[in-house]
């Protein structure tokens, strides 16, 4: 997916884009009975507050994003955007976890001082919401105008919608579900097998898994677009070719690029996140948990996404009182939630018009 951003390193995790950091509470309880000790949220803003302080925008970013959505999500995000700092109050916080600037596999262990890699705790998609709600409550923002995200990002914002409804106005969730598929926790495992394949992710070192990281975005990217956009952009103009194709050279470029700037530890413990996604666990089933949101909802589909398909944001629809389903016609696949920001403004413009004349 079309993320950027530099590879942290274990010795300057904090500095990354200047992020701003929240120390959560200490320990900070997991989902799974675990405890982390000494966890901390990298987050961004940008805008201010308006008199009201109604005019928050909090953006829950996808796997391998970080806290600075005006880098990754251009067009959407930014000056003469949709969402203008201009105008909005725009929040984005690096999920826990995540390598840049959050508590993650290489922080270091208070009681230890060294890095947790392997032995990092698990974290759900639940956990994620908490340190959201936790720093939202730090911040002082009693209400929120708009909650948006994509991919994991979704599943984020769908979770929290769910386990704080009345502190969102509007959710907006793109290209995500209201509980991963088999299909989705296959690719997320056949990613993980490449990871321990490579013997030095056994190491517990920065830089471990490196050779498997690239492998495991090459299963990725299989998901991220699908037949239909690799025919039009990866097939090979020169019929008489044996090797070296157009199509193999990309595979292995992308994995190389992922590599450069995330890290194998945090690939693992945000894999098996998006695989614990359940709105309904605990809950008396999925239906009974989207029947719980109040927000005003948009869910978008994307036409030629295979790794969350339309059916599922039909399901979400349909499960959340008086939700506006539009569907993002591109032949992008599930990345088109990042490039297909002028169908996704054009969405926005047509859900907040008919919001205001509610």
């Amino acid at each position: 997916m079309a993320e950027r951003a530099a590879k942290p390193s274990a010795e300057n995790l904090t500095g990354v884009m200047h992020n701003q950091l929240f120390q959560l509470p200490d320990p900070f309880p997991l989902e799974s009975g675990q405890l982390v000790a000494g966890a901390q949220v990298a987050y961004r803003t940008w805008g201010q507050l308006n008199a009201a302080r109604d005019n928050v925008v909090w953006v829950c970013h996808a796997l391998t994003a970080n806290a600075d959505v005006l880098d990754w999500w251009p067009g959407l995000f930014g000056a003469g955007c949709f969402f203008d700092p201009a105008d909005w109050f725009i929040v984005c916080a690096n999920v826990l976890g995540s390598c840049y600037g959050s508590t993650c596999p290489l922080s270091a262990d208070p009681a230890t001082g060294q890095g947790r890699f392997q032995e990092f705790p698990l974290v759900t998609i639940r956990d994620m919401a908490a340190a959201h709600e936790s720093l939202r409550q730090e911040l002082g923002l009693a209400h929120i105008h708009t909650l948006i995200g994509g991919s994991l990002g979704g599943q984020q914002a769908l979770e929290w919608a769910v386990s704080n409804p009345e502190v969102i106005g509007h959710l907006v969730v793109i290209a995500t579900s209201a509980r991963h598929s088999a299909w989705g926790i296959a690719f997320n495992e056949a990613q993980r097998l490449a990871i321990e394949a490579d013997a030095t992710y056994h190491e517990n070192r920065p830089g471990g898994g490196d050779a498997g990281l690239a492998a495991a975005r090459a299963v990725a990217l299989l998901s991220y677009r699908g037949y239909e956009a690799y025919a039009n952009t990866q097939t090979d103009p020169d019929p008489e070719r044996l090797r070296g194709f157009r199509a193999s050279s990309y595979q292995r470029y992308q994995g190389n690029k992922l590599v450069a700037r995330f890290d194998a530890y945090s690939y693992v413990v945000l894999t098996r996140a998006m695989d614990s996604h359940n709105l309904g666990r605990g809950r008396g089933g999925v239906a009974a948990a989207l029947a719980g949101i109040r927000a005003r909802t948009l869910v978008l589909g994307i036409t030629s996404d295979v790794l969350f398909p339309v059916s599922e944001q039909h399901a979400l629809a349909e499960g959340i009182a008086g939700a506006v389903y539009n569907e993002l016609d591109s032949g992008f696949g599930h990345d088109g939630f990042l490039l297909e920001t002028s169908k996704i403004t054009q969405s926005l413009e047509l859900f907040y018009a008919a919001a205001l004349a509610a």
